[in-house]
């Protein structure tokens, strides 16, 4: 018995913010001091170590509940499965419904709750609840859905990742610039069969010096005396955090799944940071002491911006569905899922379409 993927779906909100529309804005350091450089200069060295060029937003009647059923309703649609069979929705997020200019996390009921509402879901065995693993959530979630698929606890399970990032952000810290919204769902059933599904995986989380990397802080702007909560990063430490530990994770679940390196044919990476996520790849296929093979990262951070719990599924949705330039998924092609995120944590994924 296998855990397979049956149907995928993905929302990405309408609202376009470009690069462009930050050039009025008023960055300061995190003493309150202001840059020295002009926006458009700090944009240009922005887009060049990101790639990120623009980002979605929700529309301000959407939370990020109603991102998430939008992605599962396709989701479920795709696996042709009735949602009343359905044993278990697990949603992972990070700030829960926030509306718009309240920066309030509301988790009262949790999401997943919500969207099995939304999905009209009677069946009271669909047992329904969020998960709190930075951006490495969803791939969590697709984790505890083939630990209970194993088991024998489940045969059908609906892992969603959903964020509004642009709620929660310092609009005086350039990283604002970084985060997006959006939405992406798998439906995961049990399947008898030896030729596809998840083959192996590997998950960690560092907290010793790590714990603190993402944070909640106070604005750049000391006239602020609000004390408002926003989004908060160590960049350089979480880079450097990525680069030395997401490519051994990557390699401890290839090597559990007892493949070569030369089958990988995708690996679907968290969209963090274009450069982050080059070096990891390149660090990773170095560990193996063999080139990096054309095209085998998909990258939808250029336009969609870093949408956390949301980038894997969502690329992952948009790469079966032809949506990213030269990147498809054949049967039998071996794919690998890896994030790093809040907490510190970081997992990884293989599965064989």
């Amino acid at each position: 018995m296998r855990s397979v993927i049956t149907g995928t779906g993905s929302y990405i909100p309408n609202i376009i913010k470009k690069n462009s529309d930050f050039l009025n804005s008023k960055f300061l350091n995190d003493d309150g001091s202001p840059f020295a450089n002009e926006n458009a200069e700090i944009i240009e060295k922005f887009c060049a170590i990101t790639g990120i060029e623009e980002r979605r937003y929700a529309a301000e009647d959407q939370d990020s509940s109603d991102l998430a059923y939008l992605a599962s309703k396709q989701a479920i649609e795709e696996s042709g499965i009735n949602p009343e069979e359905l044993d278990y929705i697990i949603l992972a997020h990070n700030f829960g419904d926030v509306k718009p200019n309240s920066i309030q996390g509301d988790v009262l009921p949790s999401l997943a709750s919500r969207v099995k509402n939304k999905l009209g879901i009677k069946s009271p065995g669909c047992v329904a609840y969020d998960i709190l693993f930075g951006c490495p959530g969803w791939i969590q979630g697709v984790i505890q859905a083939e630990a209970y698929i194993k088991s024998g606890i489940a045969k059908k399970c609906l892992v969603i990742g959903s964020e509004t990032l642009s709620r929660v952000i310092d609009p005086f810290d350039r990283d604002s610039m970084i985060f997006s919204d959006g939405a992406g769902a798998c439906v995961i059933e049990a399947v008898e069969t030896e030729e596809q599904g998840i083959l192996s995986h590997a998950a960690q989380t560092d907290t010793v010096d790590e714990c603190y990397y993402l944070h909640y802080g106070e604005s750049f702007n000391k006239e602020d005396t609000s004390g408002v909560q926003y989004i908060k990063m160590l960049g350089r430490k979480i880079y450097e955090y990525g680069l030395n530990h997401v490519p051994l994770a990557m390699k401890t679940a290839l090597d559990k799944a007892g493949l070569d390196i030369s089958e990988v044919k995708k690996v679907f990476i968290h969209q963090a940071n274009e450069k982050m996520d080059e070096a990891i790849i390149k660090r990773f296929y170095r560990l193996y002491k063999t080139k990096v093979p054309k095209d085998v990262m998909p990258m939808s951070i250029h336009k969609l911006g870093n949408s956390s719990v949301a980038t894997v599924p969502t690329l992952l949705d948009m790469v079966k569905n032809g949506e990213i330039e030269n990147h498809e998924i054949n049967k039998g092609d071996v794919v690998i899922f890896a994030s790093v995120g809040a907490g510190m944590s970081i997992n990884a994924v293989v599965y064989k379409y």
